[in-house]
């Protein structure tokens, strides 16, 4: 299979989703782009800039991954994550409220690290990474400020510079961006782009998201020496599995090509 079959694979399981569809595929022998910088609801990857501005600000001393954080029961709210259902307090280190944001997409987890870090100074890291079309404007399940019309948004393209940022050392120090990839690496939601790969031959770094008529996904993927940044998008879906469907479709397509 070369890239011009890739991209053909790619486009047929776009064409049998029932939502519109955004992504953004780059890899050693090109780009293959579909709807790449049309703007989506982020649902949860918005986590990851929000995980870029932590190493960030660990970087320049202002947080240290070690030192304790305190969840308290104003603190915690619904969605995904597990924080909601532990004890009154719970006490961990800044550095599994990062983790728990990520591997489990962890709302209250999310919010905390928002509070600490600041909706600015994200926003501002998020322009830094030359994001267009990314933006932070409301906390994880705030209802009040989705009313007045505050939303978190970003596109394929976006995702894909996070994944390069990350994977590449563009934006921290190689150490900090190695700890980043190591969180993503132990994501347990995997129905989506690593769906149908073989993770004993495929190592995956990803961050999902899902709202009601929303899936997405974006990932590294590496096999050996290749590597892949993929970031799929979908929106106006029939039902989940529909998303779902096409994102895992794609993700063989990829690890298929990656395997060769």
């Amino acid at each position: 299979m070369n890239i011009v079959e890739l991209e053909n694979a790619i486009l047929s399981e776009i064409d049998k989703c029932t939502g519109r569809v955004g992504l953004y595929l780059e890899m050693e022998a090109g780009k293959i782009e579909y709807n790449s910088e049309e703007a989506f609801r982020s649902a949860s990857l918005i986590k990851v800039p929000i995980l870029i501005e932590g190493y960030r600000q660990k970087e320049t001393g202002r947080i240290h991954l070690n030192q304790p954080v305190t969840v308290q029961r104003r603190d915690k709210v619904g969605g995904s994550g597990v924080l909601q259902a532990l004890s009154e307090k719970s006490f961990m280190t800044l550095k599994d409220i990062m983790t728990l944001m990520i591997i489990v997409s962890d709302n209250t987890a999310t919010n905390v690290m928002i509070d600490l870090l600041g909706m600015g100074p994200i926003n501002h890291s998020i322009k830094e990474l030359g994001l267009t079309k990314t933006v932070l404007e409301r906390k994880m399940m705030d209802f009040q400020a989705a009313e007045q019309g505050k939303d978190n948004l970003t596109c394929a393209a976006d995702m894909v510079l996070c994944l390069k940022a990350i994977h590449n050392a563009e934006f921290v120090s190689e150490d900090n961006s190695k700890e980043m990839l190591e969180i993503m690496e132990k994501q347990q939601f995997l129905d989506k782009l690593p769906g149908m790969m073989d993770l004993d031959k495929a190592v995956v770094a990803g961050k999902t998201g899902s709202l009601k008529g929303i899936e997405h996904d974006c990932s590294v993927i590496r096999y050996h020496e290749k590597v892949a940044y993929a970031a799929v998008l979908t929106d106006g879906l029939q039902s989940k599995e529909d998303g779902r469907r096409t994102i895992t479709n794609i993700g063989k397509h990829i690890f298929d090509y990656l395997c060769q």
